[in-house]
């Protein structure tokens, strides 16, 4: 493996179009499993990143505890550089990384690239389309998979989590006191904790609560399930989920994603849903993730409605959204980023964002007002919107104004 080789993701076409989230983000950075796509690829190959290539809109993102994102010319242009699709989820295992000129293949797909000393960065035709770059060295073979939608971040999660947690914390740390179903493993970090009584079915998959996470009685968890760092589970039924840092879960939560600092602290249903930054679900918020005629679900799109081939899909809420009290979302639901809905009328199952209003009333959600409240959620967590978010969300509110005034 070489020592001093540097690594950098970038966000292919297909990553750049995966609404709600890559409007305000880098794919890189989303959680899948119990790490995020940047972790993930720094952990096996034993190398930092320094930085995203992405959209232009996205340069100067600067989320704390992310890497940067960096335009094409800040690339570094000596040494050894690893250039990897963020659509790319890599096995654990030795992978090398030579010192001369690859293109990198997994699950038969061309995602990326080995540039050695003395090369320029690839192209930024080539970034948004490796699958069509010309040759560029040998292949480098590399195991893991190749994500082309974000519901497949969804439908495959509760698997990653298991190989995570069999591979990064294979231990057993139970507690005393919790009602135990099942062989599989319970992992506790530092300081986190199952209070007594709490029912753990790990018959499916293991349960990893991270640094300070806690889940409070009565209620029930099943694996596999990954709670990250500083979160709390309130109670209810919360099952084969990863839930990011500084969360506050309650009700029924079943097979989703959240993110980072989601507040969902009251009952109501949240299924097969994937839940950005900083979004806060009113009480009995829910969402359908079932349609009455049991067949596929069909998910609007950048590119249109597809149909995803699943029979269960949630929602998909982008950073900063905010439900009102008994809000019902429909299946296969997106909501784009800084959108308010509220009124306990159901939205529509595409709304634009930094949209607000009841029902399909939508209007735009002013943008000092937007910002100013989302200061103060942060604040409340102890954190600030840094100047690079702060553009970024400014700019993405000024690019959608068309899509919100159709």
């Amino acid at each position: 493996m070489t020592a001093n080789a540097d690594l950098y993701l970038f966000d292919d076409r297909k990553a750049r179009r995966w609404a709600p989230m890559t409007l305000t983000r880098p794919a890189g950075e989303l959680l899948h499993g119990c790490l995020a796509t940047r972790a993930r690829s720094e952990y096996v190959l034993g190398i930092r990143c320094l930085g995203h290539l992405s959209r232009s809109d996205l340069v100067g993102f600067d989320e704390p505890g992310a890497a940067p994102v960096i335009p094409r010319s800040e690339v570094a242009t000596s040494g050894t550089r690893v250039f990897l699709c963020s659509r790319t989820i890599l096995d654990f295992g030795p992978t090398e990384i030579p010192a001369e000129r690859r293109h990198i293949v997994v699950d038969g797909q061309v995602v990326g690239w080995v540039v050695p000393d003395g090369d320029d960065p690839p192209e930024d035709a080539w970034l948004r389309a490796p699958e069509s770059a010309p040759g560029y060295g040998d292949a480098l073979e590399w195991t893991g998979r190749v994500i082309s939608h974000l519901w497949d971040l969804v439908a495959a999660n509760p698997k990653r989590i298991a190989e995570d947690v069999a591979h990064l914390w294979p231990d057993d740390s139970a507690p005393d006191g919790i009602v135990r179903i099942g062989g599989g493993s319970i992992s506790l970090g530092d300081g986190a904790a199952i209070e007594a009584g709490v029912h753990v079915d790990v018959r499916e998959g293991p349960v990893r609560l991270a640094d300070g996470a806690r889940v409070e009685g009565p209620g029930r968890i099943a694996g596999p399930l990954f709670v990250g760092s500083d979160s709390v589970v309130y109670g209810g039924s919360v099952s084969s989920s990863s839930i990011g840092p500084v969360c506050r879960v309650r009700g029924e939560v079943a097979e989703s994603v959240l993110l980072a600092y989601v507040n969902k602290a009251h009952d109501g249903h949240l299924g097969h849903a994937y839940l950005g930054r900083w979004v806060n679900l009113g009480a009995y918020t829910t969402n359908s993730d079932l349609k009455n005629n049991y067949r596929s679900v069909r998910v609007w799109t950048l590119d249109g409605e597809r149909d995803t081939g699943l029979t269960k899909v949630g929602c998909f809420l982008g950073d900063h959204v905010k439900t009102g009290i008994g809000t019902i979302l429909n299946t296969g639901t997106v909501i784009g980023a800084g959108s308010n809905v509220f009124g306990g009328i159901m939205p529509p199952t595409v709304v634009p964002p930094f949209s607000w209003g009841a029902g399909a009333d939508l209007r735009d959600h002013r943008l000092e007002k937007f910002l100013e409240t989302a200061e103060r959620v942060v604040g409340r967590r102890g954190e600030t919107l840094t100047p690079g978010v702060i553009q970024i969300l400014r700019t993405a509110w000024k690019e959608t104004a068309g899509r919100r005034a159709l």
